[in-house]
């Protein structure tokens, strides 16, 4: 059993696959690929294809190596084929972006399920009406999804100015990430090419950052107290 989506042009996100067996009555289903749009249907064929007596249902998410918002759609599916067929179902070992998403919807990894998607767990403290927050939440994951996915496709450049601010600053490989987003962030440049441009500045003879990123990576600088 191996649905998958539909082929997608060229540059597009890869096609989900989704594999799986069932014994003693127990399905364990290893999504492949990416949690991107058209994965909740899938999703959906796959769960149509499983046995009329299955009791349990366990998703192993260790092959997902990129989810967007679509993935909580997924999700969704999952656990409304739950509820109609009255079985427990799971979705477990996260990692990598995937799991950042999932932390960023305020979902436990450990059991996304069991916490409602687009809401972040119960807070016992009384909460002020904000009608917007679902929305706002939801917009601000997009574009964490976004620039984590530009990320992904600019990883070797990218890699190469954390190693710059890295030796330049005397600073952590996450700090040398914050510094690049926040510099692309204040000076409203593309990751990757504030990434180029420091990675060019490094160079002996290489030219210098354009001035917008030169004063937004000083602002970043200063922020981490460089």
């Amino acid at each position: 059993m191996t649905p998958a989506a539909p082929v997608r042009p060229a540059g597009e996100p890869a096609a989900l696959a989704v594999e799986g067996r069932v014994e003693a009555g127990r399905a364990l289903l290893v999504p492949r690929g990416e949690l991107v749009h058209g994965c909740a249907d899938v999703l959906a064929e796959a769960l149509a294809e499983l046995p009329a007596d299955v009791d349990r249902v366990n998703l192993d998410m260790g092959h997902v190596v990129f989810m967007d918002t679509a993935g909580l759609r997924f999700l969704d599916q999952l656990g409304g084929y739950g509820r109609r067929q009255a079985v427990p179902v799971t979705a477990t070992n996260w990692h990598g972006q995937p799991l950042r998403v999932l932390e960023l919807a305020g979902l436990d990894p450990a059991d996304p399920l069991n916490t409602a998607v687009h809401r972040p767990r119960p807070d016992p403290r009384p909460a002020p009406e904000t009608p917007e927050a679902p929305a706002e939440r939801l917009h601000v994951l997009e574009e964490e999804v976004a620039q984590l996915r530009r990320a992904i496709a600019s990883r070797p450049v990218i890699d190469q100015a954390r190693g710059v601010l890295m030796a330049l600053h005397a600073c952590t490989s996450d700090e040398a990430w914050h510094l690049l987003r926040e510099t692309s962030q204040l000076s409203n440049t593309k990751l990757r090419d504030v990434a180029a441009a420091v990675t060019a500045g490094a160079e002996s003879d290489g030219p210098p950052p354009p001035a917008e990123v030169r004063r937004a990576l000083r602002t970043a600088l200063a922020r981490l107290g460089r």
